[in-house]
């Protein structure tokens, strides 16, 4: 009567995939080594445009956008709320549209433009959604107002303010613990009313 190999292997004391009484592996070895071309590099040298002006920074591989902007950058208008991409808080543009930079490696936004809260305003001179948001009470705490603000900057430009179901709909990815959510529709009506999402 025939034997199976595992059944074999168990009598012989060889453990399977291993070849009889040698016991040399018949598996494939792991690789020891990353090829040169996937090396780690623990520094970085970055350069991008944040706000309109040139930035070169040199930052930890594993830095977010968000630490960057905050730790490095000094830009403390973008908030870190969950660090998980649920709440919206840290949303900035990048290369005009709207990321959650606690999601977003540094390394990524390398040659590439960002636009934070602080990049709104001309001066003094709040940009329309920022002053909508102020004429519709469209925050109370203000923890989450600069990623709503950024987000409804994104939504009227991508033209996604033409009912109040639609602008929800497209600030969902963004919570307001306060629940200012319909001041905050009317501040985005509002400032897509006037025509300039800026």
């Amino acid at each position: 009567m025939a034997r199976s190999k595992r059944s074999s292997s168990r009598q012989s004391g060889s453990p399977a995939g291993t070849s009889g009484a040698s016991g040399e592996s018949t598996l494939a070895k792991p690789r020891t080594s990353a090829p040169a071309e996937l090396e780690f590099h623990n520094q970085l040298e970055l350069t991008l445009s944040v706000n309109g002006r040139d930035q070169r920074v040199t930052v930890d591989a594993r830095v977010t956008l968000l630490d960057l902007l905050r730790e490095r950058l000094h830009l403390t208008g973008t908030k870190k709320g969950c660090n998980f991409g649920e709440c919206g808080a840290c949303t900035v543009h990048l290369d005009g549209r709207r990321v959650n930079a606690c999601l977003v490696l540094a390394a990524s936004a390398d040659g590439h433009e960002v636009t934070t809260i602080e990049g709104l305003a001309a001066g003094d001179e709040l940009s329309t959604v920022q002053r909508a948001f102020i004429d519709h009470d469209g925050f109370q705490c203000g923890f989450c107002t600069p990623g709503q603000v950024m987000s409804a900057v994104a939504l009227i430009k991508e033209g996604h303010a033409g009912s109040d179901a639609e602008i929800r709909e497209w600030m969902s990815g963004n919570l307001c613990r306060c629940s200012a959510y319909p001041q905050i529709v009317e501040a985005v009506k509002a400032a897509a009313a006037a025509g300039d999402a800026v």
